[in-house]
């Protein structure tokens, strides 16, 4: 079968545009020197490959591996290693990739060029396209609009002997991290994933070298990733909004963000400087404009607080200069803000606590930039945040609200689908949830939501646990907004506004 599989997947090559014809042989003997074969046989037969044949095709190519004592381990850890080893013997270098992104923006369009290079991410497995197609994946309509929840399935959990050999290997410093440039063409480790298949596009913003790729796990519509060339921290500041700006007048179909720079309101990876974008509308970007304001000087310049449970100003205009120029001010302003009253203070005992999460977008012939206030400051009763979400729905969502979940997007974890699949059984039982270990945490939750129904059974349970998800992430937007969504708060919110034009 392995002779079949290794003619079966150069012909998805060719098929997908991976291998140009003239590669065919030279590409099917780099996959019999990997599998260890010393000729393909004979045969008369033509071979085709469907798409949707890819990880089937690869399974049989890894056991075949295993089998021989060419892989080692059978763990998916050592499988995914391996296999991504397999698809890089169809990969064109990195340079006729950059040349053929280069062509197509220049000849067509930044899309076209973008269409080409997530087809090509996709394509060569580096997006593992049967994975993500796993992820559980809804909307539930909310008084903010219509909010998208997701449970991730594609990033695989390691087995306990993958988790033992990780702690026992040599700690390396290479790549730095995961967004490192370094990570492009590495043959990766049992602590460090393979990217044999995976490209970077060089991108050149506020003349700075970047680079431009996909996430491997896609949230949303060609989600993106753009990573500072060197490995340097995250920071906001009056250039990071240049640097939005720029990469959205080279790819103006395109959103772009970053999370915010302090612990508990940033991202998972604060190390390296990145942003987040892709071709996606997210609720945050669709939601109105709640009341407008003008701040002295920048008259040019129309701003706005957003009808959203976190705290934002939306700054919209022609001129991104004008823009920059006020986002900064906003900024600078924030930086040193202190309004007790509001609980919010700039630092305790030497600590920044406030920052921003900003988004840039092109709208039309105008560009948006919006700026969501942010702080992470922690007490006795909230350790984890006070602008974080709060205890009694850490049985949803526990970790850190980051730029994806800002924007009206709710990353949840894993082991949310079996639990849900046993809680929904055991409501229809009318079995009880305290007395059960793993569920026991979401009783509260049931008993506050189930009131609300007339009747809760087989026919509509799944409805009312996905709608009832996706307003407790409403509630955790809330918790993690600094000025709520009520007269108080936002009579505080427009203090802080206020004082802008000061």
């Amino acid at each position: 079968m392995i002779q079949t599989d290794i003619r079966k997947l150069v012909a998805y090559g060719v098929q997908t545009g991976l291998v140009p014809k003239e590669d065919v042989i030279f590409t099917t003997n780099k996959l019999l020197e990997l599998f260890k074969l010393d000729e393909l046989e004979e045969s008369n037969e033509e071979i085709t490959m469907q798409v949707e044949e890819l990880e089937a095709v690869l399974g049989r190519m890894m056991d075949y591996a295993y089998e021989q004592g060419i892989m080692t381990e059978n763990s998916i850890v050592y499988r995914d290693l391996f296999d991504t080893k397999i698809m890089s013997m169809l990969m064109p270098r990195p340079s006729e990739v950059i040349g053929k992104f280069k062509e197509l923006y220049e000849k067509e369009s930044p899309q076209a060029a973008t269409d080409y290079y997530y087809k090509l991410s996709c394509d060569s497995d580096y997006i593992r396209r049967y994975r993500i197609c796993k992820d559980m994946k809804w909307v539930t309509p909310t008084k903010y609009g219509d909010l998208d929840v997701t449970i991730n399935l594609s990033k695989p959990e390691k087995d306990p002997k993958a988790i033992a050999a990780a702690k026992n290997a040599k700690q390396s410093g290479y790549p730095k991290c995961l967004l490192c440039r370094e990570n492009e063409g590495y043959a990766g480790r049992v602590n460090h994933p393979a990217r044999q298949n995976h490209r970077i596009i060089p991108v050149t913003i506020n003349d700075s070298q970047w680079g431009f790729q996909y996430s491997p796990y896609v949230y949303y519509n060609e989600h993106c990733i753009v990573f500072n060339s060197q490995h340097v921290p995250m920071k906001i500041e009056r250039a990071t909004f240049c640097k939005l700006f720029d990469f959205v007048k080279q790819f103006p179909h395109y959103f772009v963000g970053s999370n915010a720079d302090l612990p508990i309101v940033g991202g998972s990876i604060l190390s390296h400087d990145h942003f987040q974008g892709g071709h996606y509308e997210f609720a945050m970007a669709k939601a109105s404009i709640d009341r407008t304001f003008t701040v002295n000087g920048f008259e040019d310049v129309e701003a706005g607080i957003v009808n959203w449970p976190m705290s934002v100003i939306r700054l919209s205009g022609e001129d991104t200069d004008r823009i920059i120029e006020l986002a900064d001010v906003i900024l600078k302003k924030w930086r040193g803000y202190t309004d007790e009253d509001a609980f919010v203070f700039a630092e305790t005992d030497g600590e920044p606590h406030n920052t921003i999460t900003p988004i840039a977008r092109k709208r039309g012939e105008k560009f948006e930039l919006d700026l969501v206030l942010r702080n992470n400051i922690t007490t006795e009763e909230h350790p984890l945040g006070v602008y974080h979400p709060h205890a009694k729905l850490h049985h949803i969502k526990k970790e850190n609200i980051g730029l994806i979940e800002v924007m009206g997007l709710a990353v949840l974890p894993a082991r949310l689908k079996s639990e849900m699949a046993e809680l929904k059984e055991a409501i229809l039982k009318g079995a009880d949830l305290r007395a059960n270990e793993v569920l026991e945490k979401h009783a509260d939750w049931v008993e506050e939501f189930a009131p609300k129904y007339e009747k809760i059974d087989a026919s509509n349970i799944d409805e009312i646990v996905e709608k009832e998800i996706g307003l407790v992430f409403m509630e955790v937007l809330e918790d993690a907004g600094v000025y709520k969504r009520t007269a108080e708060g936002q009579k505080a919110f427009d203090r802080f506004v206020e004082c802008l034009g000061e």
